[in-house]
């Protein structure tokens, strides 16, 4: 069922204080009153997906697909055979769905793997330890590195001690505060340890909570600075050297890693749509990564993004909509390398960027969403409040700041309006690049509900009258 909307005739908003006209080309006026009314419109289009996906035939469609995937490939790293093969599985599920102009578009992605890796406490005691390389890190020699061990809190700490770094591996015991503060140890870990001469380091995880489960991640070298080996090791044994070194213990470790970096691979952005009925050439993108870390499933980071924005479009066209604007579907590759396929297919599309009305990514999970995260001009604000007034019947009404995503990032930076699904964090980066990412974390229930916001939000976007209005 699709609403027929008044027609109107202009470019983007220019205002939308209640009361006060939105001149378009000097045309014609609209009020935000107006605009109000029509997105209140989509009521019914809004129940109807939401019964689809939350209650009707569609409901646990997208747990099921994820898994069938997710069992059959296991994990999808960067350069690797089952990020490809996962690719064409699902560039062919894509077209027996009956979406629109699918295809891959290629791109060059990072090619690393981490090979056999361990790190061995030698005193005060011996103890086995649980790790994972960094991506991007280089490896041991075949003998690995033997070392005193130096534990630190912080980089500022690193810096106050650093005569006692040289010839050692770093240990970092930072407190997670939360992801975007703490997730810098991992990032510059190595970096900042190779300044003061430290032979390697071992970051404590970047985790809410941890059950003895190391997570892995992207790191970063610096031009001009020594590369030397860094892998995240558990919460607990982070803590526990760091108990140690407070009673006055030495600590000795070896560690070896296999891990190498290959030249770049080819790879593929996968790309579907719902042409749009009446502005084609106008876009509201979907999106979620494809490619995860070679542990775990891949199942949480990204499968559930990623498979709520394929199940958006089918939850679409099931219904027998078709929006005004073009519904594009993006499967991304090597986001976990910093967003590298979706800044390539940023290059190719950049010269259509007046098109884009929203660039929407779901990365942080699919658990029960409480709300929709949004960055854009305060106009595009408003009108978004109102789309989520129509999940009430969901109770996910909320519009919270910070819509960025990795791969939507460059768009927002442009200008361009961006979403992103706000849900438990807590219990996102319980999972987050660790072993325990794999089905066994993700609800078909909660997935329900995000699929059903995320087809809302994108269908109501796409199909009124006007794009959403830009700074």
């Amino acid at each position: 069922m699709k609403f027929l909307l008044f027609t109107f005739v202009g470019a983007h908003l220019l205002a939308l204080n209640s009361g006060k006209a939105i001149c378009r080309n000097d045309t014609s006026q609209r009020t935000f009153r107006e605009i109000k009314e029509e997105i209140a419109r989509y009521g019914d289009v809004a129940k109807a997906i939401i019964d689809l996906a939350v209650y009707g035939k569609a409901q646990n469609r997208s747990y099921e697909r994820l898994a069938l995937l997710v069992d059959t490939v296991g994990s999808r790293l960067s350069g690797s055979k089952g990020l490809e093969k996962a690719i064409q599985i699902m560039c062919q599920n894509l077209k027996e769905d009956g979406l629109e102009n699918v295809h891959l578009e290629p791109v060059k992605i990072p090619h690393w793997e981490r090979g056999e890796e361990s790190a061995v406490m030698l005193e005060p005691r011996m103890h086995t330890m649980a790790i994972l390389g960094l991506g991007s890190s280089i490896g041991t020699p075949p003998e690995g590195i033997t070392a005193e061990v130096l534990v630190v809190t912080s980089f500022d700490e690193l810096q106050r001690r650093a005569p006692e770094a040289r010839g050692k591996i770093v240990v970092y015991n930072q407190p997670y505060t939360n992801y975007s503060n703490t997730v810098k140890y991992r990032v510059q870990g190595a970096v900042e340890a190779a300044k003061v001469g430290a032979l390697a380091s071992l970051i404590r995880s970047v985790a809410s909570f941890s059950i003895y489960s190391p997570h892995t991640g992207v790191q970063e070298y610096q031009d001009g600075v020594p590369q030397i080996p860094t892998a995240c090791i558990t919460v607990e044994d982070a803590e526990m050297m760091s108990r140690m070194v407070s009673r006055g213990n030495k600590i000795v470790i070896q560690l070896k890693m296999g891990a190498k970096n290959y030249p770049d691979a080819d790879s593929f952005n996968t790309v579907a749509e719902i042409i749009g009925s009446k502005y084609p050439e106008q876009v509201v993108l979907v999106s979620g990564h494809l490619d995860s870390w070679d542990v775990g499933q891949g199942a949480m980071d990204d499968g559930g993004g990623a498979f709520i924005s394929w199940e958006a479009l089918s939850l679409i066209q099931d219904l027998g909509l078709r929006p005004k604007r073009t519904l594009r579907l993006v499967l991304w590759t090597a986001e976990e390398q910093g967003g590298v396929g979706a800044f390539q297919y940023f290059q190719s599309h950049k010269a259509n960027i007046s098109n884009y009305s929203l660039v929407m990514e779901s990365d942080a999970g699919t658990f029960l969403p409480s709300g929709l995260q949004f960055t854009g001009s305060e106009k595009a604000r408003a009108i978004m409040k109102e789309v989520m007034r129509l999940l009430k019947p969901i109770n996910v009404t909320q519009v919270f700041d910070a819509g960025e995503g990795t791969d939507i990032n460059f768009w927002i930076q442009a200008g361009v309006p961006g979403a992103s699904l706000l849900d438990d964090l807590y219990k996102y980066f319980s999972f987050h690049h660790s072993h325990g990412d794999t089905m066994t974390a993700m609800d078909p229930k909660q997935m329900n509900v995000a699929a059903a916001v995320w087809a809302v939000v994108s269908y109501v976007v796409a199909d009124m009258e006007e794009m959403l209005p830009r700074s």
